[in-house]
């Protein structure tokens, strides 16, 4: 066989696998723009040029020969390896442009996101971005999703991730409260005090501890209950009680002095936990407008330290796949 033999033959072998993954000669032909006679004569030349029979054709269906699926493996890796070389050709003609939709926790979006959206927006002036709040689990291809950014200690399987920052969560009084109704010394004396927790299942009043080897549970009470970490906060500063939030919410107010950590000897283990992962769809090269909002949030997040404990640097850049799975978010 001539080495020059394979170019005229590329076309061909991409109408081969087109005919495999549409399961007849009329969709490929629709989908082809062509008519289903120059697809079977296509077929018929890459069979003569291999000299093998590549499908079985019967009235009702098409099927794979035992030479065909050994051919069809192999082009369909190089309609990938062409469909690849078109995503990156745009790296390197065209700057970053076009929208990019992020689906991101309500809080997470409003405290930590959002601040450094109009810095982003100047810096890149032809990509727009579409920020979600919502709590709620998304499907990046089905909800048309570019990137999402989640909570959680196991990120999907299936998609491509880099931990942001991880998310403390801590109790939080007013110095007036603790005057007034003093200063709680073990998770067990929060039975005394008025509580401000989550609210959304009958679990959210049940807060964890741990301390070395010791872990407590306590059943706390409250007049006082909010799903949202602004609101809470908000509360807090109100000095309705002793409340649970994400550092995050809470640094400015703890920096200014105007609530006080309370049990700081103890860790709190809320529901609502884990690394803040950015994930997105996995593909060889990314969309330019895609690669520099996620390099911008690295590097900002990368600065802000006091948002959490601090992730080390080379952990924040690490990039990589996550395992295979059924479902994408």
């Amino acid at each position: 066989m001539s080495i020059n033999l394979p170019l005229p033959l590329l076309g061909e072998m991409a109408i081969f696998v087109k005919v495999v993954e549409t399961g007849s000669f009329s969709e490929a032909a629709r989908q082809l723009g062509s008519s289903p006679s120059a697809i079977s004569r296509s077929i018929s030349r890459l069979e003569k040029a291999l000299a093998t029979r590549l499908l079985q054709r019967t009235t009702r269906k098409l099927r794979l020969s035992d030479g065909g699926e050994e051919v069809f493996k192999r082009c369909q890796d190089m309609v990938s390896a062409a469909k690849s070389v078109m995503e990156i050709s745009g790296q390197f003609t065209h700057e970053a442009e076009g929208l990019v939709r992020v689906s991101v926790p309500k809080a997470v979006g409003r405290f930590v996101i959002h601040p450094h959206m109009p810095e982003f927006l100047r810096r890149y002036p032809k990509v727009d971005v579409e920020l979600l709040l919502e709590d709620r689990q998304v499907d990046l291809i089905d909800d048309n999703v570019d990137l999402a950014i989640r909570i959680t200690d196991r990120p999907p399987a299936g998609l491509v991730g880099r931990q942001l920052l991880t998310i403390d969560h801590l109790l939080c009084a007013t110095p007036q409260y603790l005057a007034e109704h003093g200063t709680p010394s073990h998770p067990h004396d929060l039975l005394d005090h008025s509580c401000i927790y989550l609210g959304e299942t009958p679990s959210d009043a049940r807060w964890k501890f741990k301390k070395g080897t010791k872990a407590v549970t306590v059943g706390v009470r409250g007049r006082y209950a909010a799903n949202h970490t602004g609101v809470r906060l908000g509360a807090v500063l109100q000095h309705i009680g002793i409340g649970s939030l994400p550092y995050f919410t809470a640094r400015h107010a703890l920096e200014q002095g105007l609530i006080v950590q309370v049990l700081p000897d103890w860790t709190f283990l809320a529901s609502y936990h884990g690394g803040a992962w950015l994930l997105h769809s996995p593909t060889r090269y990314l969309p330019p407008k895609l690669r520099v909002l996620i390099d911008y949030l690295v590097e900002c997040l990368g600065k802000e330290p006091t948002l959490s404990k601090p992730v080390k640097p080379g952990k924040v850049a690490a990039e990589y796949e996550l395992p295979e799975s059924d479902g994408l978010l």
